[in-house]
C-alpha cells in the first residue's frame, strides 16, 4: 500500500476520491514532530495507506474522501486537533455509521488515546487490527462534533497561547505553565449555564473554567477517563476567585476532583452556555479554537464506532 507524502496533493486531487480501505491521516508536526517515519513503517507492516496533512483542514478533507470512497477505517495519527479534523471530515460525509475511526496517539498529551486504552504509536495499530470495538458517545457543540472535550475560560486561552517550541521543550507541561502565568490576570467568564435535566439555570456567575467532557472527565487524580457510553457530558464549572485563593484552597489537580464551594460538577445530555458579555468568548473543541457568544452542547449517543485498548473501561471508576 502507499505511504508516499508527496503524492498527497495528487490524492486530494483526484475527482474519483481516495480508493482505500484503510486510511490513516497522519499530521507529521504533532506533538514533537518524531513520529513520522514510525507511522509510515507501521501503517505499510499492517496494510494501511498513510495521507499526510500539510496544513489545516487537509485532515478533514483527506477523512471525507476517505469515506466517500468506501474506506471502513479511517486513523488519524497526531494530536487533538488532528483527532478533531478526522472525525469532522467523517460527520460531513455522514460516514459515522459506516466507518470506523481509529487513534493512533501523536500528539502531545494524547489524552483521548489514553482514555480508550491505547499506550503508544505500536500499540495503537495492534489495537486498530484487532482491539474490541465499542460504538461511544459523540459530542457536539452547535452541532460541531467533539469527541473528548469543549473547554473555555483559562484552560482554552492557555492551550491556544502554547506554541509548538513550548510543546517540544515542555510537554504536557507547557499548558500548565502558561495556565498559571494567565491566572493574576484573568478576568473570569460571565455565563449561564442551564442542564436540561434540572430545568432551570444550574449556575451563573464568572467562571474561570468551563470544562465539558465527553470522552474525559476532570479527577482529582488517576484516569481521566468518562463513560463515554452513558449519553452523559461531565460538566464542571470553576467560579472565579482570585488566583491566590485558588491555589490555596487546593493544588490544581484537587481543585478539579474534589467538591469545594468553588467548584460545580453536573451530568447532563444537554447544556446551554450563554456569555452574558458584550463579546463571544473563545472555547476550545479537542483543541481546536472557536468563538461563540452561545452554546447548546448535546450528545449523539453510540455514534462513532472506535477500537479500544485493553485498558478501556465500560463504566470507569469515578
Amino acid at each position: 500500500m502507499k505511504a508516499d507524502g508527496d503524492a498527497v496533493d495528487d490524492l486530494a486531487a483526484t475527482e474519483d476520491g481516495i480508493e482505500y480501505e484503510r486510511v490513516v491521516i497522519s499530521n507529521p508536526i504533532s506533538g514533537d514532530g518524531t513520529h513520522r517515519e514510525q507511522v509510515r513503517s507501521l501503517a505499510i507492516e499492517h496494510d494501511y495507506t498513510v495521507l499526510e496533512t500539510q496544513g489545516e483542514g487537509d485532515a478533514v478533507e483527506f477523512a471525507r474522501k476517505a469515506a466517500e470512497s468506501g474506506a471502513s477505517l479511517v486513523a488519524a495519527a497526531g494530536g487533538d486537533g488532528t483527532l478533531h479534523e478526522v472525525v469532522l471530515g467523517l460527520d460531513e460525509a455522514d460516514a459515522l455509521d459506516s466507518v470506523t475511526f481509529g487513534v493512533v496517539p501523536a500528539g502531545t498529551g494524547n489524552n483521548f488515546a489514553g482514555n480508550i486504552g491505547v499506550r503508544s504509536i505500536s500499540h495503537a495499530f495492534d489495537v486498530l487490527d484487532s482491539g474490541e470495538r465499542r460504538r461511544i458517545d459523540l459530542g457536539t457543540a452547535n452541532g460541531r462534533p467533539f469527541v473528548n472535550s469543549c473547554v473555555g475560560g483559562l484552560t482554552a486561552d492557555a492551550s491556544h497561547k502554547t506554541d509548538p517550541e513550548q510543546k517540544e521543550r515542555l510537554g504536557v507541561l507547557a499548558y500548565v505553565v502558561n495556565t498559571l502565568q494567565l491566572m493574576t490576570d484573568y478576568e473570569g467568564l460571565p455565563l449561564s449555564i442551564e442542564a436540561s435535566d434540572e430545568g432551570d439555570v444550574s449556575w451563573s456567575g464568572d467562571a474561570v473554567f468551563v470544562l465539558v467532557g465527553n470522552g474525559r472527565r476532570f479527577p482529582t487524580k488517576g484516569r481521566t477517563q468518562a463513560n463515554m457510553e452513558d449519553g452523559l457530558l461531565d460538566v464542571t464549572i470553576v467560579e472565579n476567585v482570585p488566583a491566590a485563593n485558588l491555589l490555596q484552597e487546593a493544588t490544581m489537580q484537587r481543585l478539579f476532583g474534589a467538591e469545594t464551594e468553588n467548584v460545580t460538577h453536573l451530568q447532563t445530555p444537554t447544556l446551554n452556555i450563554e456569555i452574558e458579555g458584550n463579546s463571544p468568548v473563545e472555547f476550545s473543541l479537542d483543541g481546536e479554537m472557536g468563538e461563540w457568544d452561545e452554546l447548546t452542547l448535546d450528545v449523539r449517543e453510540n455514534a462513532l464506532e472506535i477500537p479500544v485498548g485493553e485498558g478501556y473501561e465500560r463504566y470507569p471508576e469515578k
